[in-house]
């Protein structure tokens, strides 16, 4: 067994050179400015106090330097994970309390159990069947919804956790005059001051300038006795966590599933997804999907046994940590390594940080999750796409986030389901002087003798399409007068399954029974070998297998220009070898 094949890095560092030592060194001190911050906001907006956000950005990221195979990913606490597991853990527990935050912990745990099995048994594909339109849905709903639940940082009103979002909405606005105009002061100009830090130098640690700030400012505004009442941070705890084991029960598993398959889920979406846009830009890199989502997973496991927040790929710090110029798992590594260091000798330093700061931090995060740009193109170009993102977004915000995902994955599976059922079936026609075919629908001198007919199918035949196929053929057949010749192009069809092949049969001897020649051409070899290997090509002749449309047509004599050819055994040539 390879030892880099397990331990990513190793396989990295056998080829590293000085320079790429203090490359990634940089970046992770770049990230590690940057996760501070954003660890403590995300945990505050995950319901539980922001030292647990500073432990997600220790040990989870130590071991997926070690185990990832994305130098560039940069993974911590995130926006969407900390709102799922706030809106799943919340209905078994009270934020903020010590069973709430046990069940955090443990579930992180099961994510971490849940993705590195993923990875083991390579099933990482699965998460294929949430389409982008869902994902865009979901995730511009989880903005609104993030940003709402920012109610009670940002105007300081003691806002309750209710079920609903509308709850939340109708609530502040009736307790307007309870707002903190002091805490909703240092919300706008934090966001203000992150605009422009951002259109400066989108490389400047926008948010750390203005937590340092907003420390200084609230604690002068402190001693002065000028703080107006506004929530701050509090104390934190120094020191490295101890290592603790979750408490793990079967009933609280059992309540937690849902949770964790969504939280795991759209995880592996986000990484995944992050890690392989930024692979683009590195020829040199190669993500092995698999590896991640164990690598993902042990990071959460890891994480668990020191109270971590659970962890997820953020596209802005991975984006920085690329720009930086991270080559290997070591910026991470170096990212835990400085944020260790702050927990051991600088949590003091927060303890006047406004909740309001930490809110404005989280709502500038989340501008981009709201794409509005990509439901403007799904209008106009993918309506049945648009449809699904719009179902995805209203269900998201009226019933919950959980409920959202899940409709969205029932949507997805819906309509990949229907696609699949009713293929793209075309009637081709000869274009002039030539020997090419095409859709007659697309290509006005695409022409076809009334006395044949040929259709192409561009997916698999398979048991959910072939009722489609079979009734679509034997009816445009009917439309034909004096129809002497059927000529079904199968280079389109990349795979085929008995039902498909027991279809074949029936057409061939359907039409048979009525003079009519039904024949293949172009299938390719994997097709051909299970035509082989369940009789069909014997049972239907090997003269009914051309390699092309038009070899076919010659040979039929429906070009009379052309000479008739000699048919080929070329056009059934298989690997298939009988068993004895």
């Amino acid at each position: 067994m390879k030892i880099k094949r397990w331990l990513p890095l190793y396989g990295t560092l056998k080829t590293y050179y000085a320079k790429d030592w203090r490359k990634d060194v940089l970046a992770g001190i770049v990230v590690a400015v940057m996760i501070i911050p954003q660890g403590m906001a995300y945990a505050l907006l995950a319901g539980i106090p922001p030292i647990y956000g500073l432990y997600a950005g220790l040990i989870p990221l130590i071991i997926y330097g070690i185990f990832g195979t994305s130098g560039q990913l940069a993974i911590g606490p995130v926006a969407i994970s900390s709102i799922l597991l706030l809106a799943g853990v919340s209905q078994l527990a009270d934020p903020m309390t010590s069973e709430y935050i046990s069940l955090i912990i443990l579930t992180g745990l099961l994510v971490g159990i849940f993705q590195a099995a993923l990875g083991l048994f390579r099933l990482g594909f699965l998460v294929n069947f949430i389409s982008q339109p869902v994902i865009t849905g979901f995730t511009g709903a989880a903005a609104v919804i993030i940003f709402i639940s920012q109610i009670r940082n940002v105007t300081g009103i003691p806002v309750p956790r209710f079920s609903y979002l509308y709850e939340t909405v109708y609530y502040s606005f009736h307790h307007l005059l309870e707002m903190n105009r002091m805490a909703l002061l240092f919300c706008v100009t934090s966001i203000l001051a992150l605009w422009i830090l951002k259109k400066i130098n989108r490389a400047l640690p926008g948010a750390l300038i203005v937590v340092v700030i907003g420390i200084i400012v609230a604690w002068w505004l402190s001693k002065s006795g000028q703080l107006a009442g506004m929530r701050v941070v509090g104390e934190i705890p120094d020191g490295l966590p101890s290592f603790i084991l979750p408490e793990l029960s079967i009933e609280n598993a059992l309540l937690l599933i849902p949770t964790v398959i969504t939280v795991g889920v759209m995880g592996v979406v986000e990484c995944i997804g992050i890690a392989k846009t930024i692979q683009r830009r590195h020829e040199e890199s190669r993500i092995r999907p698999d590896m991640e989502l164990i690598a993902l997973g042990l990071s959460k496991i890891g994480g668990s046994f020191f109270q971590s927040l659970p962890t997820s790929g953020s596209f802005s710090r991975s984006a920085i940590n690329d720009e930086a110029g991270a080559k290997s798992g070591l910026s991470s590594i170096t990212t835990g390594l400085v944020v260790g260091l702050t927990l051991l000798f600088f949590t003091k330093l927060f303890y006047y940080l406004p909740n309001a700061v930490l809110a404005a931090i989280i709502i500038f995060a989340i501008r981009n999750l709201f794409d509005y740009k990509e439901m403007q193109r799904l209008w106009k170009s993918h309506k049945t796409d648009f449809v699904m993102m719009a179902v995805t977004f209203v269900v998201t915000l009226i019933f919950g986030i959980e409920k959202g995902v899940l409709v969205g994955v029932a949507l997805s599976l819906a309509v990949f389901i229907y696609r699949s059922s009713r293929p793209h079936l075309a009637v081709l026609g000869r274009l002039p002087n030539s020997q090419a075919y095409r859709n007659v629908e697309r290509f006005e001198d695409a022409h076809c003798p009334e006395d044949v007919l040929i259709m192409r199918l561009d997916y698999q035949l398979y048991f959910a399409n072939v009722i489609f196929f079979q009734d679509a053929i034997q009816n445009i057949s009917k439309t034909k007068k004096n129809l002497r010749l059927i000529i079904l192009d199968a280079a389109g069809i990349h795979a085929i399954d008995s039902t498909g092949i027991r279809v074949l049969r029936e057409l061939f001897f359907y039409f048979k029974k009525r003079n009519i020649h039904f024949v293949i051409s172009g299938s390719i070899g994997p097709v051909r070998d299970k035509m082989a290997s369940s009789g069909t090509i014997e049972e239907m002749g090997a003269q009914s297998f051309f390699l092309e449309i038009h070899d076919a047509m010659i040979y039929f004599g429906v070009l009379p220009e052309q000479a008739k050819t000699t048919w080929s055994a070329d056009a059934v040539q298989t690997n298939y070898e009988e068993e004895d």
